[in-house]
């Protein structure tokens, strides 16, 4: 299934999801230079690029883009999606979804905005798409990136050798392994409590009293 889903904004406490456009430019242009360190194995373009980087991601088939809205500051302070929505056999009804194409800018790593994000996303995906999986993947090689989705308890699938193009720098052209995560429907109670436990020991008290 290629065309893209008709998703809203998704709203947190933490993170706004909202459906990518070139107005989120000016802000991703400052966060894609933050500090780039932890972007080894990742599609993150670099300021000059950004604006190309969105008419691709807004242009890519089987891509629900978003730029993720840091709640506190209203800044766009990284990009994620749904990515390659695969319906049951016979009949349009989604059976999976992947989330992809996530990269968040150094200031917003480490705070609570990657975990909410994916509630959110998780959320959208079992209780309104009804999917019966979600997947996550990442670079083989990528350890922090591995740690962070098992830590969102996703349960990692094995390694798909020669699977996806590779992100990593003078690797243009090249195949990567990926390591394959995924959540399904039956694990996803268990996964929703943990994240939000999760969440409950980083947000402020007033958001988590429903202020």
């Amino acid at each position: 299934m290629s065309l893209r889903l008709d998703v809203p904004v998704l709203r947190g406490s933490l993170v706004r999801l909202e459906p990518l456009s070139m107005d989120h430019a000016p802000d991703l242009v400052r966060a894609v230079e933050e500090d780039r360190s932890s972007y080894a194995f990742t599609m993150v373009p670099r300021a000059a690029e950004v604006a190309d980087y969105l008419e691709t991601q807004l242009g890519r088939p089987g891509l629900t883009p978003f730029a993720q809205i840091r709640v506190a500051d209203g800044a766009a302070v990284g990009c994620t999606g749904f990515w390659d929505p695969r319906s049951w056999p016979g009949r349009e009804a989604l059976r999976a979804v992947e989330i992809g194409w996530t990269w968040l800018a150094a200031s917003a790593q480490g705070t609570g905005l990657n975990v909410e994000a994916k509630l959110l996303l998780f959320t959208y995906a079992f209780e309104t798409l009804g999917v019966a999986r979600v997947d996550l993947k990442t670079d083989a090689r990528n350890q922090r990136s591995r740690r962070a989705i098992e830590r969102l308890g996703a349960r990692f699938e094995g390694v798909l050798r020669n699977w996806s193009p590779s992100w990593a720098p003078g690797e243009a052209g090249r195949l990567r392994d990926s390591a394959m995560f995924s959540v399904v429907e039956a694990e996803w109670p268990e996964v929703r409590a943990r994240l939000h436990a999760v969440l409950g020991t980083r947000r402020p008290k007033a958001a988590s009293a429903g202020a």
